[in-house]
């Protein structure tokens, strides 16, 4: 096994902080990742309180966002990942979200 393929499986997540702009995760040795917001819309569309809801899962593998029901692991923060969500799931979401804020 290479070096950085053990290096991301031994990263672990220990706080999460949500800009208006930015998803910054400090990890348990030492490193803080920051990636764009607008990588990951759900976050990008949630309101501050329900991006400061996140859950550590996994012993720290990933985040989990209950109210969004948005999760992201640490490996594909390190590989740069932005969500994979379809355009047409995100539109769904957005309209199931806009009902239950009426």
């Amino acid at each position: 096994m290479n070096t950085l393929l053990i290096e991301i499986q031994a990263a672990r997540a220990q706080n999460v902080a949500v800009s208006d702009d930015a998803l910054i995760v400090d990890l348990t040795d030492g490193r803080t990742l920051s990636a764009p917001l607008a990588w990951y819309p759900r976050l990008l569309h949630a309101t501050p309180l329900e991006r400061n809801q996140w859950q550590l899962i996994g012993d720290g593998e990933g985040i989990h966002w209950p109210e969004l029901d948005e999760d992201l692991s640490v490996e594909g923060l390190l590989l740069g990942r932005p969500s994979g969500e379809s355009q047409r799931s995100l539109q769904r979401w957005l309209d199931e979200r806009s009902k239950r804020q009426k």
